[in-house]
């Protein structure tokens, strides 16, 4: 999945309130678990995302049970794209090589 592949999803928040993620839709998680090699550390695998106008490099992590994956959204990306829990965000997501 070396393209970019474009989605929306809600931003959501852990039980403790540290944590943002945007899980990714269940066919896509499936192709990347497919094409993305031997996992890394967590099973995560790494990735190129834009959301608005950043674009950073972070890894995706399979949910627990082998689910789908989710994206961590760090606090500098919410806060440059003014992003509050529960909003709907547009994600473009490239694998890199693991």
């Amino acid at each position: 999945m070396g393209r970019p592949e474009h989605f929306s999803a809600p931003l959501w928040c852990v039980a403790d309130g540290t944590w943002r993620f945007v899980t990714l839709p269940e066919e896509m998680s499936e192709v990347i678990r497919f094409e993305s090699g031997p996992p890394r550390g967590f099973g995560s695998v790494r990735v190129e995302v834009t959301i608005g106008a950043t674009t950073w490099r972070t890894s995706v992590f399979p949910s627990a049970g082998g689910g789908p994956y989710v994206l961590p959204v760090k606090a500098a990306v919410r806060r440059a794209e003014d992003l509050g829990d529960g909003e709907t965000v547009t994600v473009t997501l490239r694998t890199l090589d693991n």
